[in-house]
């Protein structure tokens, strides 16, 4: 098993503009909305609304209702709570040097009880700072993004933690994350004003 990848090196700077400007919010039909609203908490909804990120993703309109609905949905019926969620997010984040992912989700990890302390041990890959579970979760999501697969080691180690539908599960929101990553970086998305001002990856 790989030791602890700790603080990523940054991949590239951040550009001051998009590369592809995003479509407006008012191009959003009712029913994308309708989905939009279960999301699970509020972090995401108001001020935190992803818009340049839905904007950039809404070039191709035909495939956003069925992305987001996906999406939406796998949020509320995975087994893995809220809060597990948002720290294999926030992982992701890391792992991908997503400036856009981690200030978006920063606070929904607060409004689910994830700490200061807590965001600080998931940026510097501090896993054991964690329950068996979230650790395993955690590290599972290393193993996944170093590897491309879960070594045996890793397997053994932390596979008792996680049901089936658990393991299921973190792999498909890894790769919800894995394409929201990349469509930030690569487009160089800009994070809206209602959530500049949160930490980034820079802080800690």
């Amino acid at each position: 098993m790989s030791a602890p990848l700790g603080r990523p090196k940054a991949i590239h700077p951040i550009e001051d503009t998009p590369r592809i400007p995003p479509r407006s919010m008012d191009e959003l039909r009712p029913e994308w909305l309708r989905i939009l609203e279960r999301i699970p908490g509020d972090g995401l909804k108001g001020t935190g609304f992803p818009r340049h990120v839905l904007g950039a993703i809404m070039h191709n309109p035909d495939t956003l209702e069925t992305f987001l609905d996906y999406w939406v949905t796998a949020k509320s019926k995975m087994g893995l709570s809220v809060r597990e969620q948002e720290l294999v997010i926030l992982r992701m984040a890391c792992l991908y040097q997503s400036d856009y992912v981690w200030k978006h989700h920063v606070p929904v990890a607060r409004e689910f009880g994830i700490s200061h302390e807590e965001l600080a041990a998931v940026h510097a890959a501090r896993h054991w700072h964690f329950k068996a579970r979230e650790a395993a979760l955690l590290t599972l999501t290393d193993e996944m993004m170093e590897f491309r697969t879960i070594g045996v080691e890793a397997w053994v180690a932390h596979r008792p933690a996680l049901t089936e539908r658990d393991m299921v599960d973190l792999i498909s929101l890894i790769s919800q994350y894995v394409f929201f990553a990349l469509m930030n970086n690569a487009l160089q998305v800009q994070v809206e004003e209602g959530v500049a001002g949160e930490p980034g990856l820079r802080d800690f």
